[in-house]
């Protein structure tokens, strides 16, 4: 049996558009010996099409779909992903169809609800339904995503009649997940005791990025095929047989840094792109986190729809303003100054008086952040203006610890480095420079300011980033309490602080534009944790 897996790139809602992939490759394979085609999960919806499941409207579209992939079905057995209605519940389920009939549905029964996935929130679990169809005369298991990480469904279906097992699939990138997928499906096909093919779809969702990396393990536990990270897989690029695997057939999977910076690229290309921008802007203030930003838009987009703004203060460096200016030579890209000085002494002069009526007159804080939301004003105008779409530059760390302003540098439609800590900015930008100096080389290594006060430093307000990051990873991605914290070594009076900038930050990171997800843990959907509360216990040290 010759199968060919289908490594494509659905979009949430767009059931035309994902009907039709379907169909141009029903219409690639007519004629050939592909004996069957195997799309992802969900891939009628894309996933994860969230409530719109809960509009009627929505599902009465998706069944019509479903029955147009049946009745259009030809020669190769086509598996492919839709929600399914029976009566009152909605099933996560697959559907084989061939020759115009509908072969056979399995309904998924292990629904995950954590992280990312809400789908307990929607679908019903498949109970005591059959998981081998014979197709073709093969015997061929059905599993999707999240079954086959359930060591409990796996025993059940150990002892099946089974040739081939077929897992469809919506696996969100984080670094490294393709390791853990391919270590999972190996162990499976050694207990299934027969081939395992697992498919995964591409492309940008919101914060989620899905990275493809659809691969094959034989029954000795081996992979035999593995496709590309990151792309949609050409026509031919992705078939084998089942009977035939002694010839391995494996894309390289990339280093951490190479991973991290296609899953950013990709997923502000479809950000961006699929909510109908094709342009961007955003700051350049000659710092690490704005050059690393407008690499990865170039990179997604074009330099040519990339738009670079210098917005000076009178606390802005000449070494800054002129890193801003090489960066933008480096990449190539349009770029303006707009000077903020006047607007600056404008709104702090209307603010005198009530400040001075107030006894406040020292500056502190909030002259730091008249100059960020300044910046946010003018940035946000240009995006009105011309329809591009602003893109904001901070990081994980800076997210995470409130080192940001409202209203300010966090204003915009997509914050690309959301989810990235300032030591991986680092690393990053000197992975960029790997070959030719795209990263202006000061700009790497000054020491990192906001530039809002003379002389500013964040090592002012901030544990050197190596240490800060260490803390806030093992409170944010560990889930440890700040005595577990400390017991690895940090100062206690670093930890108890940084948990409760931590903390106090949450009411910021809910009014942040999303970012892409490559962490196991990103703000968001995959920490939930209240703006108001009293829990006190993760920042108690001894």
């Amino acid at each position: 049996m010759n199968i060919r897996l289908m490594q494509t790139a659905p979009r949430v809602g767009d059931i035309l558009g994902n009907t039709r992939l379907i169909y141009q490759g029903m219409q690639q394979a007519s004629g050939t010996d592909v004996d069957m085609l195997v799309f992802p999960e969900l891939m009628i919806t894309g996933y994860p099409p969230e409530d719109l499941l809960l509009r009627q409207a929505f599902l009465d579209e998706v069944d019509q779909a479903i029955g147009a992939m049946v009745q259009c079905s030809g020669e190769a057995v086509v598996v492919f992903g839709a929600p399914r209605r029976e009566g009152e519940k909605l099933f996560n389920s697959v559907f084989m169809t061939q020759h115009g009939r509908l072969l056979g549905i399995y309904d998924k029964q292990k629904l995950p609800n954590y992280g990312v996935f809400d789908e307990r929130r929607y679908f019903a679990a498949g109970e005591g339904l059959q998981s081998v169809f014979n197709l073709k005369g093969v015997n061929v298991g059905i599993g999707v995503c999240e079954d086959l990480w359930s060591d409990e469904l796996a025993e059940a279906q150990a002892d099946l009649d089974c040739d081939i097992w077929l897992n469809l699939n919506a696996s969100p990138f984080h670094i490294n997940k393709q390791y853990e997928r391919e270590a999972l499906t190996c162990k499976r096909a050694k207990q299934f005791t027969c081939p395992v093919v697992y498919v995964n779809p591409v492309g940008g969702q919101d914060e989620i990025v899905f990275d493809g990396g659809s691969h094959v393990a034989n029954a000795q536990g081996e992979v035999v095929l593995r496709l590309p990270l990151f792309e949609t897989v050409e026509v031919g690029k992705a078939d084998i047989n089942i009977h035939d695997l002694s010839s391995p057939c494996l894309v390289e999977i990339p280093k951490d840094m190479e991973q991290i910076y296609q899953a950013l690229v990709l997923g502000t290309k479809d950000y961006v792109l699929r909510n109908g921008s094709s342009q961007v802007l955003l700051g350049l203030s000659g710092g690490i986190d704005s050059a690393l930003t407008a690499a990865i838009a170039v990179d997604a987009l074009g330099k040519e729809n990339v738009l670079g703004v210098l917005l000076p203060s009178v606390f802005s460096s000449e070494h800054s303003i002129q890193d801003a200016q090489d960066l933008v030579d480096n990449l190539g890209i349009e770029s303006i100054t707009l000077p903020i000085a006047d607007s600056v002494n404008a709104i702090e002069n209307t603010l005198a008086d009530t400040f001075a009526a107030w006894g406040k007159t020292e500056s502190d804080v909030t002259e730091e952040n008249i100059q960020a939301r300044v910046r946010g004003v003018l940035l946000m105008a240009i995006s009105n203006k011309t329809g591009r779409m602003l893109l904001t530059t901070g990081n994980k760390s800076e997210m995470a610890v409130g080192y940001a302003t409202l209203y300010g540098d966090m204003a915009g439609g997509f914050a690309v480095l959301k989810d990235v800590y300032k030591t991986q900015v680092f690393a990053l930008c000197k992975w960029l420079n790997r070959e030719q100096e795209i990263i202006p080389q000061n700009t790497i290594i000054k020491p990192p300011s906001a530039e809002l006060r003379a002389d500013q430093k964040d090592s002012d307000t901030l544990p050197d980033y190596a240490i800060l990051d260490a803390i806030l990873k093992a409170s944010i991605e560990d889930r440890l309490s700040s005595q577990e914290i400390v017991g690895f070594g940090y100062d206690k009076h670093d930890v108890k602080r940084i948990v409760r900038m931590l903390n106090l930050a949450e009411y910021k990171r809910r009014q942040a534009p999303p970012g892409v997800k490559i962490t196991r843990r990103a703000f968001g959907r995959d920490r939930r944790y209240p703006i108001t509360h009293h829990f006190q216990g993760d920042m108690e040290v001894k």
